[in-house]
């Protein structure tokens, strides 16, 4: 139900998932970190694993270990993914942000998620 004081200007609202409603910066940089090291390759510092999230796995890794050979890059998503999947559901969602969009839904938006993340990551 649309408020009459705020008319609606927009349909449909899309949010990024990660660092908008998710709060995972940590758990992504970390995950990273841990894949790094299992491939045998320095961690990058988390500022370096945070400045990556955002891009698709490969392009991440392979601006984080560019020496690292191609081929090994698709292992080094699946060590990433075997660190992660453990931390994701202790990710919480920002504070204020349910609510938030519960207001927007009551208002008619419609409501997505836009993100670089698999379905299945999602």
């Amino acid at each position: 139900m649309s408020n009459p004081l705020r008319p609606r200007r927009f349909d449909l609202i899309a949010f990024d998932w990660d660092g908008t409603l998710a709060d995972s910066t940590q758990a992504i940089a970390l995950s990273i970190q841990a894949a790094c090291v299992d491939m045998g390759c320095p961690a990058p510092s988390l500022d370096a694993a945070r400045h990556v999230i955002g891009l698709g796995l490969r392009e991440a890794m392979a601006y984080l270990v560019p020496g690292l050979p191609t081929s090994d890059y698709e292992q080094m998503i699946q060590r990433y993914r075997a660190h992660w999947l453990p931390r994701d559901p202790q990710v919480a969602l920002f504070p204020g942000s349910v609510a938030m969009l519960a207001q927007l839904a009551e208002r008619g938006h419609m409501l997505a998620i836009a993100t670089g993340k698999s379905s299945a990551g999602l």
